[in-house]
C-alpha cells in the first residue's frame, strides 16, 4: 500500500458519506433485531461493534439502566422498563429525537402515579443533575490554559495536546503540594516568626549529643563579590541557604500555641507522606481512565486497517498543514502495520539457525546498552565525587567560571549523558530486528530507565559520601559531620540545582538551537545541509521524557527543599509558554502521531515509574541515614522515621496495642493474600 492508495481510501471514505440519505442515519431497535447477511457478519467492524454492544449492554444492566430489547419500544414501555431511565441516560441512548420525546413523556405520565416521597426524589435527583452539570460547565470555563489547549487542538490534533494537558497537570500536581507543604510546615512557622499569633517556638535542648555534632559554620556576613550572589541564586548556596528554601532553616521542635503545640517534626514528615500518597492516588486515577479508553481502542490486526482508514481522522484539526500531517501520519501507521504483518510472517518462516543467531545478536546489543548505562552512571558517580571534593574550597582560591563548572558538575554529566544515550539506543535497536511499534516501545522504555536512573545514583552517591568515614569520625555522629554538617540542605542544594540546570537547558536549546534551525530552513533552504539538516520536529516522547526527569526531581528534593514544588510549578509554567512558541514558530509535528488516549496512559505510566524511584532514595534516606544535629526539626532523633514510634508512644495503650497488631507481618500478610485474591 503506497501513499496515494492511503489517501484515495481516506477521500473515498468522505465522499461516500455524501451519498448517505439522512433518512438513513435514523436507527430503529428492528434494525438490531433483524438478522444481517451471512457474509456481513464475518467482517471485522461488525464483530466489534457486537461485542461492544455487548459489553454496553451488561454495564447498563448493572446501573439499572437498561432498554430490554424487544421488537419495538411500545414492548418497551408496556413493560414499564422507562420507570429507571433519567434524562440523563435517555440523552445517551442512540435515538432519533421523537423516539426521545416519545419516552419523556411517557416518563411525566408516570410521574403523576408515584407517591409525593417517590415524586421529590425524582425531582430532586433531576435538579442535583443539572446543577452539577452548570458546575461542570462553570469549571470547564476557568480551566488553565482553556484558549491556549483549544488552539493547539485545532492546529495540531490531539496527540500533541495530549502533551500540554499532561504539563498543565503537573502544573496543578506541583501546586497542591506546593500548599501541602505550605500549610503543614511554613505556615505555623511563619506565623510565629512575625508575630501574627500569639504562638512561640519550642526548642528541646539535645541530650547525649556530643557539641561537635551541633556545630552548623554559616556563611560569612563579610565584604562579598557581585558574582558571589549569582553563584548563590544558582547553586542555592551563600544567602539562600539562611532561607526557608532549605531543610537546615526549620531547626524548631514545635511551635507553642494558646491551647496546644504543634508537633513541627511530626508534621514535616506527613507532609512528604501526604505528597507522595497524594500523587501516587493522582497518578493511578488518571491511569485507570486511560486504560480504560485503551482496553476499548485494543483491536484486532484485521480490524485495525478498517479503523484506520473508516474511523482514523481528527475532525478537531482545522489547518490544512496539519491536515497533510495527519494524512502521512495515517499512511505511516498503515506502513507500519503492514511492516509488522511482514516480520510476523518472517518470525514464523524463521529456521532454528536463524533465530539463534538473532537472539545471539540481540543478547550481544544488550550487552552494550548495559555498558552504555554502567559508562554513564559510573561517570556520573565520579563527577559527584570530585564536585563534593572541590566544592569546599573558598570562593576567592579560583575564577567565577571555575567555581561554576565544579558545583554544576554533576547536572552537566546527567545532562550530557542524557543527551547522548537516546541516539546510541536509536542506532542500536535497527540491527535487533523488531517491529516498528516495538523498537519505539523499547527505545523510550530504555531512555525512562536512563534518565531516571541517573538521578538515583546521583542521590545514592551522596549518600554513600554522606555515611563514608575516614579514620572512624563517623562514630560519634554517625554521618561525616565534618563534610556534611547539614547533609539534608546539601542535598537539596544539589536536587536545587538539577531543577535550575535543567531549565536553563530547556531555555537555551529552545532559544539557540530551534529558532536558528529554523531560521536557516526558512531562508536558506537550497543549500543541501540545511535541506539534510530539516526543520525541528516537535518529538512527543522527548518532550515528556524532559518534563517527568523534572517531576521526579521535585518529587526527591520536596523533602530537603520545602519551597521546590513551588519553583517545580513555576519552572512548568515557563516551559508550557516556551513550548508553546516553539511549537508554533520553530517545529513541525512527528510524522509519528500518538492517539490522544494512548498518549494519557503512556505518559502517567511514565509518570507513574518516576514517582516509584523516587520513593526508594526518600525512603532509605528517612529511614536508615541518621539525621543531621546540627540543623532541621529531627535534631532530636537519630533518624527521620524515629518520629513515628514517639508520636505513638503518646497514644492510649489500647490504641498502641491497635496499631502494632494492624501493622504487624501476623495482619499484613493474611490481608494481602485476601486482597490478591
Amino acid at each position: 500500500m503506497n501513499e496515494s492508495s492511503a489517501r484515495a481510501l481516506l477521500s473515498g471514505r468522505s465522499r461516500s458519506q455524501s451519498f448517505l440519505h439522512p433518512e438513513s442515519l435514523s436507527w430503529d431497535s428492528s434494525c438490531f433485531a433483524s438478522s444481517p447477511v451471512d457474509f456481513l457478519q464475518e467482517l471485522p467492524s461488525y464483530r466489534s461493534i457486537a461485542r461492544k454492544r455487548t459489553n454496553i449492554l451488561s454495564r447498563d444492566k448493572q446501573c439499572g439502566t437498561l432498554l430490554k430489547p424487544a421488537d419495538s419500544y411500545s414492548s418497551q414501555m408496556e413493560e414499564g422498563i422507562t420507570e429507571n431511565l433519567n434524562s440523563q441516560s435517555i440523552r445517551n441512548y442512540a435515538l432519533n429525537i421523537s423516539e426521545k420525546r416519545r419516552l419523556r413523556d411517557i416518563q411525566e405520565t408516570q410521574m403523576k402515579y408515584l407517591s409525593e416521597w417517590d415524586q421529590w426524589k425524582r425531582y430532586s435527583s433531576k435538579s442535583w443533575k443539572r446543577f452539577t452539570e452548570k458546575a461542570r460547565e462553570m469549571a470547564a470555563h476557568l480551566e488553565l490554559w482553556r484558549e491556549d489547549m483549544r488552539s493547539i487542538d485545532g492546529k495540531f490534533g490531539t496527540g500533541i495536546q495530549s502533551y500540554f494537558s499532561f504539563l498543565r497537570f503537573l502544573v496543578l500536581l506541583n501546586l497542591v503540594i506546593f500548599l501541602i507543604i505550605f500549610l503543614l510546615v511554613l505556615l505555623p512557622v511563619l506565623l510565629t516568626k512575625y508575630k501574627i499569633t500569639n504562638s512561640s517556638f519550642v526548642f528541646i535542648p539535645s541530650k547525649a549529643i556530643d557539641t561537635q555534632c551541633t556545630v552548623y559554620p554559616r556563611s560569612s556576613s563579610a565584604l562579598i563579590y557581585f558574582y558571589t550572589y549569582i553563584i548563590d541564586l544558582l547553586s542555592g548556596t551563600g544567602f539562600l541557604e539562611e532561607t526557608n528554601l532549605f531543610y537546615g532553616r526549620y531547626t524548631i521542635d514545635g511551635v507553642k500555641f494558646q491551647n496546644f503545640t504543634y508537633d513541627l517534626p511530626l508534621a514535616y514528615l506527613l507532609s512528604t507522606i501526604a505528597y507522595l500518597a497524594l500523587s501516587l492516588l493522582w497518578i493511578v486515577k488518571r491511569s485507570v481512565e486511560g486504560f480504560k479508553i485503551s482496553l476499548i481502542r485494543s483491536e484486532e490486526h484485521s480490524q485495525s486497517y478498517c479503523n484506520k482508514i473508516f474511523a482514523g481522522w481528527d475532525f478537531c484539526i482545522t489547518s490544512h498543514s496539519m491536515a497533510d500531517v495527519k494524512h502521512s501520519s495515517l499512511h505511516y501507521e498503515l506502513r507500519a502495520d503492514l511492516e509488522e504483518e511482514r516480520i510476523r510472517q518472517k518470525i514464523a518462516e524463521r529456521t532454528s539457525e536463524e533465530t539463534i543467531r538473532i537472539y545471539s545478536l540481540r543478547l550481544f546489543l544488550n550487552c552494550i546498552v548495559l555498558a552504555v548505562l554502567a559508562a554513564c552512571f559510573y561517570a556520573i558517580y565520579r563527577a559527584t565525587i570530585f564536585s563534593q571534593e572541590h566544592m569546599k574550597k573558598e570562593i576567592d582560591e579560583m575564577v567565577f567560571g571555575e567555581n561554576l563548572l565544579i558545583l554544576y558538575l554533576p547536572s552537566i554529566v546527567i545532562t550530557l549523558a542524557n543527551f547522548i544515550t537516546p541516539m546510541i539506543f536509536t542506532k542500536i535497536i535497527h540491527y535487533e530486528d523488531y517491529s516498528p511499534g516495538f523498537e519505539i516501545r523499547l527505545t523510550i522504555l530504555r531512555c525512562v530507565f536512563m534518565r531516571l536512573a541517573t538521578i538515583c545514583v546521583l542521590v545514592f552517591t551522596l549518600g554513600s559520601k554522606i555515611t563514608s568515614c575516614d579514620n572512624n569520625s563517623c562514630e560519634l555522629c554517625g554521618y561525616n559531620q565534618k563534610l556534611y554538617p547539614c547533609w539534608e540542605t546539601q542535598v537539596g542544594q544539589e536536587m536545587y540545582k538539577l531543577m535550575i540546570f535543567d531549565l536553563i537547558i530547556i531555555l537555551a536549546m529552545t532559544l539557540f538551537v530551534d529558532f536558528p534551525r529554523k531560521l536557516l530552513v526558512t531562508y536558506c533552504s537550497s543549500r543541501k545541509l540545511t535541506q539534510c539538516w530539516g526543520q525541528q520536529e516537535f518529538a512527543i516522547p522527548d518532550n515528556v521524557l524532559g518534563i517527568v526527569y523534572g517531576q521526579t526531581i521535585c518529587w526527591i528534593g520536596a523533602f530537603f527543599s520545602p519551597l521546590l514544588p513551588a519553583i517545580a510549578t513555576l519552572k512548568f509554567i515557563i516551559i508550557f509558554y516556551v513550548k508553546e512558541m516553539s511549537l508554533i514558530h520553530t517545529c513541525r509535528p512527528s510524522p509519528k502521531q500518538f492517539r490522544a488516549s494512548n498518549s494519557n496512559f503512556f505518559f502517567l505510566l511514565v509518570l507513574l515509574i518516576g514517582l516509584c524511584l523516587a520513593i526508594i532514595p526518600l525512603t532509605i534516606s528517612m529511614a536508615h541515614i541518621p539525621s543531621s544535629k546540627a540543623c532541621g526539626p529531627f535534631t532530636n532523633f537519630n533518624t527521620t522515621w524515629d518520629v513515628v514510634p514517639k508520636t505513638v508512644s503518646t497514644f492510649p495503650s489500647s490504641l498502641q496495642s491497635l496499631l502494632h497488631g494492624v501493622t504487624s507481618e501476623a495482619f499484613a500478610v493474611p490481608f494481602f493474600m485476601i486482597i490478591w485474591n
